[in-house]
């Protein structure tokens, strides 16, 4: 088992700054959602962010170091989190912040192997360790970050069963498909596979299984993947699973695919915001950090 997890939430949140037509947010809701990073909007009991039930999840699945990507205007995390840039105790997790640099000729952060790559770089001991990552505005069940912590696989992340997503049709059919083999090992990722084509993607289950960017890596052999990651050629950014699909073709059968079935909320837009706090609301009673 591994103790680290790293939190993307760099990014620029762009779809969730845009404007919206719903009328259940107040506007303190819709000002935070314009101004804040995704998993520090207030969706939870007192206000309290996303990230509070994430970092919950994750200390009840044993980890205890976490290293938060946060953009260079990212200050609010430390008022929530810790003053300090690393080493800070929050309810028994030792949180850590490294910065995701805009790079020079760019207005916007370089994608999510990017923001790894420098995570990286600032904490370059992970190099030599196993950990996990994932994204800040996804709540990971208890159950699948243990599932990533648990296993022996060197590279692993969750297959998620498509059907089980609390989403409407068109969200889902916009998820990429995780192409997994006979024994759950990655092959490939399909971007927005036709209907005609999306059922030879399903697995010996018969599920069609996608990835919410959680993984768990194999530090040393991801890291000449993050470094080298080029652009993608449509969106100009650097991504996680371009530099894990350029890794499994030097590493075949080093990436497994664990099977879950659940929602994941999540925080794209603002229309989720609702959502997400119904979600706790239904499921987070309180948020007992000593059990």
């Amino acid at each position: 088992m591994h103790n680290n997890l790293i939190i993307l939430a760099g990014g620029a949140s762009s779809r969730m700054k845009k404007p919206t037509t719903t009328d259940t947010l107040s506007k303190e809701e819709i000002q935070q959602a314009n101004i804040r990073s995704k998993g520090l909007i207030g969706v939870g009991a007192n206000g309290r962010p996303l990230m509070d039930y994430l970092l919950y999840n994750a200390k009840q699945a044993g980890y205890k170091n976490v290293y938060i990507v946060i953009s260079e205007q990212g200050g609010l995390f430390k008022e929530f989190y810790g003053s300090n840039d690393s080493d800070n105790d929050f309810n028994g997790l030792n949180i850590s912040f490294a910065i995701q640099y805009i790079m020079p000729g760019r207005e916007k952060p370089s994608g999510t192997a990017d923001a790894l790559f420098q995570a990286v770089e600032q904490y370059p001991h992970l190099n030599k360790e196993y950990y996990t990552v994932c994204n800040s505005d996804n709540l990971y069940s208890t159950e699948a970050l243990y599932a990533l912590r648990n296993t022996n696989h060197p590279n692993a992340f969750i297959a998620y069963d498509r059907d089980a997503f609390d989403f409407p049709l068109e969200r889902i059919s916009r998820f990429a498909v995780a192409q997994i083999d006979t024994h759950n090992f990655l092959i490939g990722i399909i971007e927005k596979p036709s209907l005609d084509e999306v059922d030879t993607y399903k697995d010996v289950e018969r599920k069609i299984r996608v990835s919410m960017n959680a993984f768990k890596f194999d530090g040393g052999m991801l890291y000449p993947y993050i470094k080298n990651c080029p652009f993608h050629p449509k969106r100009n950014e650097k991504e996680l699973p371009t530099a894990l699909l350029n890794m499994i073709k030097k590493h075949p059968q080093k990436t497994i695919g664990i099977p879950r079935s659940e929602h994941v909320p999540d925080l794209t837009a603002k229309e989720d915001i609702s959502a997400v706090k119904e979600y706790l609301k239904r499921h987070y009673t309180q948020l007992d950090w000593e059990a």
